[in-house]
């Protein structure tokens, strides 16, 4: 497992002395994820998480998950931001955008608690209808709106559909590990529901390989053992301070280099449907860890060429302020041929035989050529395969590049004080207990 960083479509808008004046600030950045991580100075329990991890609560998880697979025909995972997007970018990158319809064995995956709208709700109560039910829900409070209300709505229907004693066996929690008055901590031991820990010292953004994002992603059948490997090969790779063999350190440097150079928009995109949730993955890890201060690289996600029919017209010739981080699958699963026509009414008759990964790596270099002339610097990041290893690998990398570019932007890449604003007005409006009118 590996990634590949070619800065072919990128190269030709930065010059060698802008680089190599970045280039120290970077290594500097990455000597404080380490210093800061010795000291406890920030919530960096991610930085050792693939050497360190909890192994007893690994195997509780591997044993509820198999259980689950056996016992349920819809797990709901109910959790929002980080509690939810790594898992669903996981089970996606792995099992493809179908994998509720053509999974063969296990229970079909799907996730609420991301929204506080009731149709979503409905709709997938309907889903569970006449179906053995098991949810799982992800909160560090137990407090947190939107997940609070589905966490309700589906304990209320396993409770009813199966009665209390066996509700428990059917409710998985995943939160704090202090039990604490009005916690769902608290609640989840006195009812007596398997509980799994949110650490303290990693944020919900950098969760994903943990309990917050393992046991779905167990559940989906995957092999979790194999993710952490391929996280903790990734950390071995990025502790060199040369920014030459520590691709990771690169990226970070690039992003920052662009972003003074006026590129104030990340597009990340990527010619593989199944990689959509992973660009709203690292939205959420690339825009709460740096938009603060005034600062930061708005991040956006887009699948090519899909996008190119709505959003290709203005990367091509819009407003100037923008470069794409391309996220490529070396080696597709199945690489499907285009068949032969006896009439060649589509105009497609001179790709006959040839493969659609062939098109598509051809339709990715054209629109980088295309965006390159057009002023869009390209990044382009390739990992080997769509696998558990390979994820790992990739959720190591882009964690670690965001602390240093982070740390590059001098910005606290571990907070998110805004988060805060839109539920202060939230609270006030709906009139909860605490918060003035």
């Amino acid at each position: 497992m590996s990634i590949q960083l070619s800065t072919e479509f990128s190269a030709p808008f930065y010059t060698k002395e802008k680089y190599e004046k970045i280039v120290p600030e970077a290594q500097k950045a990455l000597e404080t994820v380490r210093a800061h991580y010795a000291a406890g100075q920030d919530p960096l329990g991610w930085f050792t998480l693939p050497e360190d991890y909890d192994r007893e609560e690994l195997a509780r998880i591997k044993v509820c998950a198999a259980d689950i697979r056996k016992k349920c025909d819809v797990f709901v995972v109910i959790g929002i931001g980080g509690s939810y997007l790594g898992a669903r970018a996981a089970i996606e990158f792995l099992q493809g955008n179908f994998h509720n319809s053509l999974r063969k064995d296990g229970p079909e995956i799907y996730f609420a608690g991301t929204s506080v709208d009731g149709d979503y709700l409905a709709d997938l109560l309907k889903v569970c209808e006449g179906k053995d039910i098991c949810i799982n829900v992800i909160s560090k409070s137990g407090t947190t709106t939107e997940p609070a209300i589905a966490f309700r709505v589906f304990r209320d229907l396993i409770e009813a559909k199966y009665g209390k004693e066996e509700a428990k066996g059917r409710i998985y929690v995943t939160t704090d590990k202090n039990i604490k008055p009005g916690t769902l901590k608290e609640f989840a031991t006195a009812e007596g529901y398997e509980s799994f820990v949110v650490p303290g010292n990693i944020g919900g953004r950098y969760s994903v390989l943990t309990a917050v994002g393992l046991l779905p992603i167990a559940v989906s059948g995957a092999d979790v053992e194999a993710m952490l490997a391929g996280a903790l090969e990734a950390k071995k790779e990025f502790a060199e301070n040369d920014i030459e063999k520590n691709i990771c350190m690169k990226y970070a440097a690039l992003r920052n280099l662009f972003y003074r150079d006026g590129k104030k928009f990340e597009m990340y995109a990527s010619y593989s449907p199944a990689m959509e949730l992973m660009g709203e993955w690292l939205k959420q890890l690339y825009g709460e860890s740096e938009g603060k201060d005034g600062k930061g690289i708005f991040p956006v996600s887009a699948i090519y060429s899909r996008d190119l029919h709505s959003l290709g017209q203005y990367v091509q010739e819009g407003e100037r302020t923008m470069f794409e981080t391309i996220l490529q699958i070396a080696k597709p699963a199945v690489d499907f041929p285009i068949p032969k026509a006896d009439a060649d009414i589509d105009g497609l008759g001179y790709l006959e035989g040839k493969n659609m990964d062939f098109v598509n790596k051809n339709a990715f270099r054209g629109t980088a050529l295309a965006h390159q002339d057009g002023g869009v610097p390209t990044i382009v990041l390739s990992i080997d395969c769509a696998d558990e290893a390979n994820f790992g690998y990739m959720v190591y990398f882009f964690e670690l590049a965001c602390a240093i570019s982070g740390y590059m932007l001098e910005v606290d890449p571990f907070n998110q004080p805004g988060v805060e604003a839109y539920k202060k007005n939230m609270f006030r409006l709906l009139g909860k207990p605490g918060y003035t009118k």
